[in-house]
This record gives C-alpha cells, sequence and structure tokens, in this order.
C-alpha cells in the first residue's frame, strides 16, 4: 500500500500573480480517509491534480510529492495508472470510449491484463455497483450520475493502492450520493485502499473520514480529526463552519456544549436534551404570477425503439416564482428542462409560451463558452454580475481553467447578461461552497421578487428547501407533488433536510438549521436564515 507525502508544496498558473497553493505540507498514511474541503477556487482540485503526473496541471512549481517516499515524478506513468486512481470533477473528461463494459475494461486492456482475468474483474466491479441493466449501453446515453459512478467503477477494476476524487457526487442525487460515499467508504474499510476525497457536500463525507484538511487561498489552514476539525472552525468563528453538516450547524448555534455530533443519529440524541416547543413554521412565501411556460401532456424518447422518457407531464412555470425539481439520476429532469428551452421537442403534447424569452443552464457550464477570458464572455456593461457572482478576480482567466464552481458563476452571469424572461438551471449549486450558495440563493430570491421565473433542476436538496416557492419530484416521467416548499420537503424521508431528519420527532414542520436552533432556545424562528 502507499503513504503520500507532500512537501513545501507551492504552485502558480501562467499569467496569475497570485499562488494557486501556497507552502503545503501534508501527510497521507497508508490506509487513510482524507477529506479536503475549502470554498470554491481554494486549490483543491489543483492540489489533487498534482498527485498524478498525467494531470498536474502546468505552471510554475516547487516542493516534491513522494510515493512511498520516492518522488512521484521518478514513478512511470504505467505505475502510476496501477497505483493511483483519479475520478475527476467533470464526467465527460474521463469517459474515453463509446460503451459501458468498454470503458470497465479499458484501462485493464491498457495494462496487459489477461482475457479471463479482464472479464472475471469487469463482472465483479459491474455486479458491485449494479450496472448489469446498462452494461451494454452507450456511454453518451448515461446521465452525469450514471456517468461518475462508470467513472469510479473504471479505476477500481484496476485495483489501486490510492484513489483520489474530485468532488464525485455533485451530479449524484442524494439517494445515489449516499450509495456512492459509502461504496467509497467500504473500498477504504474493507481493501485498505488509501482515499483522498474532495467534496462540499459534508454531510456524510465529514463522518467518514479519518482526518480532515481544509484549505483556505491555496494554504492549509486546519488539519485533524473531523471533531477537531468541527471546533476549531466554530472557535475562529470561520465563515466555512457554515458548510458543516447540520448536525454540526445546530450544536454550535447551541453553543458547542458537549461532544460535536457529526451524523444526523448523534444530531437528534443531542436534541432529546432541549425542551423543543411544537413550534409553527410559516409556509414559503408564494409566487402567483401568470404562467410563461407550459408543459401539456407531453411524451418524449430519444429514438423511436427507445423508453418514454417522460409519460404525459404536466408541468407549469409562472413568473416571479422558483420552482425548485428534485429526483434521482437519469428519471428525465434535464430532458425536461430541454423541453421547456426549445431544445428538444415533444413525440406528444404541447410546449406552450408566452413569447417568454428562456436561458438555460446546461449540466456542462463549459458548453456557454466561447471566448478566450470570462470578461470576453460577459462583455462590456456586466457589473452588477460581475459582483454579485464574485468575478472580479476571474475576468481574464479563460474559462476553461476555472474551478466547476467558478465556471458555473460565470456561466450563470453571461446566461443574465441576456435578460431573460425565465432561467432554467440545470444543477446550478454544484461546485459552489456553502458560503457562496447562501448568497447566491438571495440573489435568486431577488431576482424571482422582480419577475424573473426560475426553474430549479438540483439534488442540493437544502437549497432548494431554502430558496425555492414550490418544489416537485419527478419520477416515472411525471412531475409529482408539485406543491409549496415546506409540505413538500418535511412530507418526505430521504428527499429532505438533515436539520428535517433530526427534529422531525419534534418539530416537524421544521427544515432549516436555524429552525431547530431557535426551537430548542424556545424564541421564535428567525424570517432569514443566518448561514
Amino acid at each position: 500500500m502507499a503513504e503520500i507525502r507532500i512537501d513545501h508544496l507551492n504552485f502558480t498558473y501562467p499569467l496569475s500573480e497570485a499562488p494557486a497553493l501556497r507552502d503545503i505540507s501534508l501527510t497521507v498514511e497508508e490506509g487513510e480517509f482524507l477529506l479536503l474541503c475549502g470554498v470554491s477556487g481554494c486549490g483543491k482540485t489543483t492540489l489533487l491534480r498534482h498527485l498524478k503526473s498525467a494531470l498536474t496541471p502546468n505552471g510554475k512549481r516547487s516542493g516534491e510529492i513522494l510515493l512511498d517516499g520516492k518522488p512521484l515524478s521518478e514513478s512511470s506513468p504505467r505505475e502510476q495508472a496501477a497505483r493511483i486512481g483519479f475520478v475527476l470533477q467533470q464526467p465527460e473528461d474521463q469517459i474515453v470510449t463509446d460503451k459501458v463494459w468498454h470503458e470497465l475494461a479499458f484501462g485493464l486492456e491498457n495494462l496487459g491484463e489477461e482475457p479471463e482475468k479482464l472479464r472475471r474483474k469487469v463482472g465483479e466491479m459491474a455486479s458491485f455497483f449494479g450496472m448489469q441493466e446498462w452494461f451494454d449501453r452507450d456511454t453518451d446515453g448515461l446521465s452525469g450520475g450514471q456517468k461518475q459512478l462508470l467513472n469510479l467503477a473504471s479505476v477500481l477494476v484496476m485495483q489501486p493502492e490510492v484513489l483520489v476524487l474530485d468532488e464525485p457526487t455533485a451530479r449524484l442525487d442524494p439517494i445515489a450520493a449516499a450509495e456512492f460515499l459509502r461504496a467509497v467508504e467500504r473500498v477504504n474499510r474493507e481493501l485498505g485502499v488509501t482515499v483522498i476525497l474532495s467534496e462540499q457536500r459534508l454531510e456524510l463525507a465529514l463522518a467518514m473520514a479519518d482526518r480532515a484538511a481544509v484549505l483556505e487561498s491555496g494554504s492549509l489552514s486546519a488539519c485533524g480529526t473531523p471533531e477537531e476539525i468541527a471546533q476549531k472552525l466554530y472557535r475562529s468563528e470561520s465563515p466555512f463552519f457554515a458548510a458543516m453538516p447540520a448536525a454540526v450547524r445546530i450544536w454550535g448555534g447551541l453553543g458547542a456544549a458537549g461532544p460535536c455530533p457529526m451524523d444526523v443519529r448523534a444530531g437528534k440524541a443531542m436534541l432529546r436534551q432541549f425542551p423543543m416547543e411544537n413550534a409553527h413554521f410559516p409556509p414559503a412565501q408564494s409566487a402567483s404570477g401568470e404562467p410563461l411556460l407550459r408543459l401539456k401532456d407531453v411524451w418524449f424518447r430519444y429514438d423511436r425503439s427507445g423508453p418514454d422518457v417522460l409519460r404525459g407531464m404536466y408541468f407549469t412555470v409562472n413568473k416571479g416564482e422558483i420552482l425548485a425539481v428534485v429526483g434521482g439520476n437519469g428519471c428525465g429532469k434535464t430532458t425536461a428542462l430541454r423541453l421547456l428551452a426549445g431544445t428538444l421537442r415533444p413525440w406528444r403534447g404541447k410546449v406552450e409560451t408566452k413569447k417568454a424569452k428562456v436561458a438555460l443552464l446546461p449540466q456542462e457550464p463549459r458548453a456557454l463558452f466561447t471566448r478566450e477570458s470570462v470578461r470576453q464572455e460577459l462583455g462590456s456593461g456586466q457589473e452588477q454580475w460581475i459582483e454579485a457572482l464574485e468575478l472580479s478576480d476571474l475576468l481574464d482567466r479563460d474559462p476553461g481553467d476555472l474551478s466547476g464552481g467558478e465556471q458555473q458563476r460565470a456561466a450563470i452571469a453571461k446566461l443574465l447578461a441576456a435578460v431573460p424572461d425565465v432561467l432554467l438551471l440545470d444543477e446550478p449549486t454544484k461546485g459552489m461552497d456553502a458560503i457562496f450558495k447562501h448568497r447566491f440563493g438571495q440573489m435568486l430570491r431577488k431576482l424571482s421578487g422582480e419577475g424573473l421565473a426560475i426553474v430549479l433542476v438540483s439534488h442540493d436538496v437544502e437549497f432548494c428547501a431554502e430558496f425555492a416557492h414550490r418544489a416537485g419530484l419527478l419520477f416515472d416521467g411525471q412531475l409529482l407533488s408539485a406543491g409549496e416548499t415546506r409540505g413538500f420537503f418535511t412530507g418526505n424521508h430521504f428527499y429532505t433536510t438533515a436539520a428535517n431528519r433530526m427534529a422531525r420527532q419534534w418539530l416537524p414542520g421544521a427544515m432549516l438549521c436555524e429552525e431547530v436552533i431557535a426551537a430548542c432556545r424556545n424564541a421564535p424562528a428567525p424570517a432569514s436564515p443566518r448561514f
């Protein structure tokens, strides 16, 4: 097995004055599970890419990375391919073949694995991840979540000693994300594979890790056990405390007394100590503007002999509302957005529009970029969006060199610059850190108040619960139970917030951490959450 030591690593991208990494020294022990976290753009992806020579970005670098005491640069590409598995942030960047079965076999083929062993290993991995039903499918027909699962399986089939993952759950629904992370945890615990995981969604990942490392502006600001990290962030009043799991945030909001809970079970045990009132929580503010877009009895399939993706769907988008749509990977959420945007046409049914100007953020925001810099993409006179989406320091950067969260912000700014009537957002918060997400949500609420209709297709349940007016579940080709946000999320078991899971026994209507904290203090729930 492998130990990785990072020794005084510094790195600066070409044409950039500020270092992306500043004097990073960190040792990852053999068999350890290390969680790497920090706000978007803090250097997580840059650091992870230094752990495999083929992925190391161009730029000025000093310091050293050692694999079992030997400089990583002295390990051959074949040795690194066999020993270090890497799952990239963008699923499409890693898939190189046209079929699922071939993608699973591709790495082993390049390593010269014997055919009989290759088939056995591929079959074992496909069975482990439940890929039997899509084993023969084309890779370009997979959902984003399926592609990421395929990437993980394609890496693990080569039996690496180190597994590096760069925000792998950003495209997964809550249920699939939990299953994905538990699969990674099993690989670490049962096989002893060293895991280095970068994540923005810490609800499950933090409790799984042996240690966590926090990056801030390219520097290592904290490193320790999950409990040590939570306590340090709380004591230092760090803004990054807002990214901690719900149980940790509630613990902090109640004065940080006693052991720090890391998950829903421990958080629920903590709440038993407080005499909570059965508080009343108001429904989300409604938006009753006129309908701007409507799907009426829409059926859609991608080819004549394929399955129906949407089956008699009814879907209305009203002026001035934020409508959230959740659901499992591959259920048709992206398809519904493309029908609303007019980039797909239904096989049956109608798409009605009142000549509204529609803007669509695709799952891959890079598809919107055609120029050499963010400044050129936005054009002149866009200071409002540059400030609101925190792009001032990125204007002269190539959009392709930005982190995932930074690309999201730049793409959204470009869409808003076109002054749409309807904004369709496909996974808008992936790659965004918790601190910026709250400001982004407030911006969307302000825009909806000015009449903009917004549709969120998202796996980020916490964000949808806090900022949407209405929400619905897409299942079996239809939009189910679309209604007021609080009633929708507090009535669900899985598609709900961690705060609701912890407190629903006493506060069935609570959705947000601040509401639970206020109830525990026997005080009215605040109208605007702090985080």
